[in-house]
């Protein structure tokens, strides 16, 4: 059987993923969620009180108050809960200019959220190629057995077969996806895709992926 092996180098843009999150109707996004996701684009720092501050920033950058739907309490609320739970981190200097940032907890909140909103685009036409995802993570330390249950269900969620305890197959490129997925969980070295245009049973895998 001829197998082309193929890693691809890019990685998703965690910066369309979240642009999307912001921007869709589909996602039912709370305040506090969206003010996670925004900041994720990088940190930002005005002068003045922090509620009024962060609506006006909202505002240069498109997303109105009447576009997201939360009002000043919202906001205030969400901030506050932000603050709370440690994912932001608030400083004000000496010229009263306030900068909001994410903490690392906060940026692993982010991730996580992208990894709930990541989906893989079918193409009109399937390229008759199969992806072959194949993983081999560690028992121990604990939080990788952590990472295998999430890494699973993700990929269950995404539609992958599973052709073995450990042997996924998906008819659709989604290298970047399952990439970003493993960095996520930093487990990147653990897996191995790999293409190939036939496969033994490939018949029945057309008829259960409708290809």
């Amino acid at each position: 059987m001829k197998k082309k092996y193929k890693i691809r180098k890019e990685r998703i843009d965690l910066k369309n993923k979240i642009e999307a999150f912001l921007h869709s109707d589909s996602v039912p996004a709370t305040a506090t969620k969206f003010l996670l996701m925004f900041l994720a684009l990088g940190g930002v720092a005005f002068g003045g009180a922090v509620v009024p501050g962060m609506l006006k920033v909202l505002k240069e950058f498109g997303l109105l108050v009447e576009e997201t739907g939360f009002g000043s309490k919202q906001i205030n609320n969400a901030i506050r809960q932000l603050k709370r739970k440690k994912l932001v981190e608030i400083i004000k200097d000496d010229n009263n200019i306030v900068s909001v940032k994410l903490t690392n907890k906060g940026k692993s909140r982010v991730r996580e959220f992208a990894i709930d909103i990541i989906a893989i685009e079918k193409p009109h036409k399937w390229d008759g190629k199969w992806r072959i995802l194949m993983f081999d993570i560690p028992t121990k330390p604990k939080i990788y057995n952590q990472a295998r249950e999430a890494l699973r269900s993700k990929i269950k969620e995404l539609g992958f077969y599973q052709m073995q305890k450990s042997v996924w197959v998906y008819p659709f490129e989604c290298e970047d996806e399952i990439l970003f997925i493993a960095e996520a969980f930093s487990v990147e070295k653990h897996i191995e895709i790999v293409t190939s245009d036939k496969l033994l049973h490939g018949e029945n895998l057309k008829s259960i992926f409708g290809v």
